[in-house]
């Protein structure tokens, strides 16, 4: 393929981000620009939205935008302008001990070592270029949303009183842990069983977090485990930084996510009692433990004016919890390193392991989806989820927490890693726990 071809393939409309579209008219020294990285092998993490046209000796290209992956990024869908059909990346596998998400799985013999592989399910090399109807009400909700972040942060930051923003911090950290602990390892994972009042703690701070309901969380992020960095799944990190950490959420599902989510077993979110009545009644408990209650608490408790607590409990707590667990979906599949899997995108990201209460391990996460700590190493200021699921393990109120062995790890670590990869002293948290 020569350069010009390159160049055309990475021009081709396969992001559609159409509402942060700017025109734009390339010229030669430009086109030169962008062939000095294809020919130097740079891989250049970026696609184009829009119309491509070849007039007079330049491209004109209207509509588009650019979603630099810089080197991580080392995989993007390529499709030609004048073709009808994109070429997914290249089929990655996972070794992992066991099967929580009922993947395919196939029993692998190498020496002594037995190795589970679980394929991600790509029967179609090829998915027809699709451009989904973007979703108005969500995008201009979500923008409005964040201008209002920042009038608040910017209006009422000096004039609200300490106490609440400690009172913030504790919500946002009941929300967190309600999707890390709640929505991710145990609804969607199942990485450990939860007695009935850990069951209600779970779904309570999940509620605070003002997410989406349960069922629609769990299959989305299975489908996106099984299916990870295809068009089946719904925040494919390939399709740049934008659409994977909130615009996937401004535009419907490729028919890719809801044909591979009819296959995504459910049963257990859908038999679950306390999740049906949940769900029932979600917009109602979203509204007010999201945003009246803690509201509430602030002006009546804490004795905080009304600007200042809708400000800071409804607002900026909000966006920020939201943004830090969208950073999961994309900072984390984006930057970091690689120890335990090189071959797929999820990367160890210290900075949203903090910021997501120990979600940033992710390469880690990827390899190992079944185990409750989703990270080997690392203390429990950067894995708060774990510290609290020790802690209702120490009560009886968790048990039959699972873990990836340590010669798991290693076997994988070795095999797959990018090198990076350190054996360390156990710490508290990496201790395997006994099944009940």
């Amino acid at each position: 393929m020569s350069s010009y071809d390159k160049l055309r393939v990475l021009l081709s409309g396969v992001v559609d981000q159409r509402f942060f579209a700017v025109p734009l008219c390339y010229s030669t020294s430009f086109i030169k620009t962008l062939n000095t990285y294809l020919e130097s092998g740079d891989q250049l993490g970026a696609v184009v939205t829009g119309k491509v046209m070849k007039t007079c000796g330049f491209l004109e290209v209207t509509g588009c935008i650019f979603a630099l992956h810089w080197k991580t990024c080392y995989s993007f869908y390529l499709g030609h302008s004048s073709s009808t059909m994109v070429q997914m990346g290249a089929k990655t596998t996972t070794i992992t001990e066991c099967d929580m998400l009922q993947q395919e799985t196939h029993l692998l013999k190498d020496g002594q070592n037995e190795q589970v592989t679980t394929n991600y399910d790509r029967e179609e090399s090829q998915f027809p270029v699709s451009k989904q109807e973007i979703i108005w009400t969500n995008v201009v909700f979500i923008t409005l949303l964040h201008v209002l972040f920042v009038y608040c942060f910017c209006n009422y930051f000096f004039s609200t009183k300490w106490q609440t923003y400690v009172w913030s911090f504790i919500v946002g950290g009941i929300g967190g842990f309600g999707v890390t602990g709640g929505a991710h390892r145990y609804f969607t994972h199942r990485s450990f069983k939860a007695k009935l009042p850990l069951q209600l703690i779970l779904i309570l701070c999940y509620t605070v977090s003002g997410q989406n309901n349960i069922p629609d969380w769990v299959r989305d992020h299975r489908v996106h485990h099984k299916f990870s960095e295809t068009d089946a799944d719904p925040h494919n990190a390939n399709r740049g930084f934008f659409f994977s950490h909130v615009g996937w959420l401004m535009q419907r599902k490729h028919p890719e996510v809801y044909r591979k989510g009819k296959t995504i077993d459910m049963s257990d979110i859908n038999n679950d009692p306390l999740v049906k009545f949940h769900t029932k009644h979600f917009l109602l408990f979203k509204m007010l433990f999201c945003f009246i209650i803690p509201v509430l608490i602030s002006v009546y408790a804490l004795n905080e004016n009304w600007a200042e607590a809708i400000s800071s409990l409804a607002v900026v707590r909000y966006v920020l919890n939201l943004n830090f667990t969208w950073s999961v979906n994309s900072v984390a599949h984006i930057w970091g390193s690689k120890p335990y899997d090189k071959r797929i995108q999820p990367a160890q990201n210290v900075v949203v392991s903090i910021v997501a209460m120990g979600e940033g391990w992710h390469n880690y996460h990827h390899s190992f989806p079944w185990d409750y700590r989703a990270a080997e190493l690392g203390g429990y200021s950067l894995n708060t989820t774990t510290l609290w699921l020790d802690l209702f393990a120490a009560i009886g109120w968790a048990y039959d927490l699972k873990t990836a062995s340590k010669q798991l790890i290693q076997q994988v670590a070795v095999n797959q890693g990018d090198g990076s990869w350190r054996q360390e002293p156990e710490t508290a948290h990496a201790r395997d726990y006994k099944t009940s």
